[in-house]
């Protein structure tokens, strides 16, 4: 019964996998303009236009390209950058590996941070931490990403000049160094993702705390802790690791804005200098690397809720 649970989750990430890449693939050729015309620019004889156009396979109809795209990216092959010329997988792994780097942090501190500010205003509830730390969650859910990353630019950076402004990273850097430049988007992205984590963590074992098996371990003199502990966090552990999952593909999606704002040499950086090039195949690949990366966590996601939630097992 769980494994056919677990196939049929895989089974739906791969199909939505799909999807997505024909959404991407129609998405980019419906954009206005012509490709060859954006390469060869406005003084490009219509004679050399139409030769560039065949060499792309621009004249061929659309499901063929898609199809020939799609088997491309299946054998590892990205193709190539229309500006640059430049092979599309080689250029993307130390961009990709830079915003995994981030992101990875940005979990490291965000994740348990969230756990344990629920887990206090769990504790504290109606009380002034348990307000405390609700006021802090709806204020940095209020504001906007960019919002956060400018005032800590301006603070930070430009008053006080504790951290740097630009985060550039690159090979050979030492490990304090790489730190040091991912201070401020790392702190905008943990303070994006924070609240809502906490706030879920919050509702989930508050929902548990309800229960009548939670009143008969209050009655046997069982500490506040101790129930939140051993019985109420347990229970209520598959919503959480939910929302710990989608926040984490939010952290590798909602990285664009970061990167774009603090200079960061990453995915999303990549992606926006390739749009405004209108580089067709560049940001098809990395539109597809996110969609990858955000489906592929919310599969995990399902897949550790079913095994930490029996009720999702066994629905009867």
């Amino acid at each position: 019964m769980v494994s056919t649970l677990i196939a049929q989750r895989i089974a739906l990430g791969i199909l939505l996998l799909v999807a997505v890449s024909v959404l991407i693939f129609a998405g980019t050729q419906i954009l206005p303009g012509d490709v060859a015309q954006s390469i060869l620019g406005r003084s490009a004889t219509p004679l050399a236009l139409e030769n560039l156009r065949k060499e792309m396979g621009l004249n061929d109809p659309a499901y063929l390209r898609y199809f020939r795209w799609l088997f491309a990216i299946l054998q590892g092959d990205l193709g190539r950058a229309l500006t640059s010329k430049l092979d599309i997988a080689t250029s993307i792994k130390v961009r990709l590996w830079n915003t995994l780097f981030l992101a990875f942090w940005a979990a490291v501190i965000a994740v348990p941070l969230a756990v344990c500010l629920g887990l206090l205003a769990v504790r504290y509830r109606n009380g002034p931490i348990d307000k405390l730390i609700s006021g802090f969650a709806l204020a940095s859910t209020s504001v906007p990403e960019f919002f956060i990353g400018y005032l800590l630019v301006y603070f930070l950076a430009v008053k006080f000049q504790v951290f740097p402004g630009i985060s550039n990273v690159y090979p050979g850097m030492s490990f304090f160094d790489k730190m040091q430049a991912i201070a401020l988007p790392c702190t905008t992205l943990t303070l994006g993702v924070l609240a809502h984590m906490m706030r879920m963590t919050r509702a989930a074992i508050l929902n548990v705390m309800q229960s009548a098996y939670i009143e008969t371990a209050e009655l046997k003199g069982l500490t506040a802790f101790e129930i939140i502990r051993k019985h109420a966090f347990p229970n209520a552990i598959a919503p959480i690791i939910n929302v710990i999952m989608l926040n984490l593909a939010y952290l590798m999606v909602g990285v664009v804005v970061i990167e774009v704002i603090f200079v960061y040499p990453g995915m999303g950086q990549y992606l926006v200098d390739h749009v405004a090039k209108r580089d067709v195949p560049v940001v098809q690949a990395v539109g597809l690397i996110f969609a990858s990366v955000y489906i592929i966590l919310n599969m995990i996601a399902d897949v550790a809720s079913i095994l930490a939630n029996p009720r999702l097992r066994h629905p009867k």
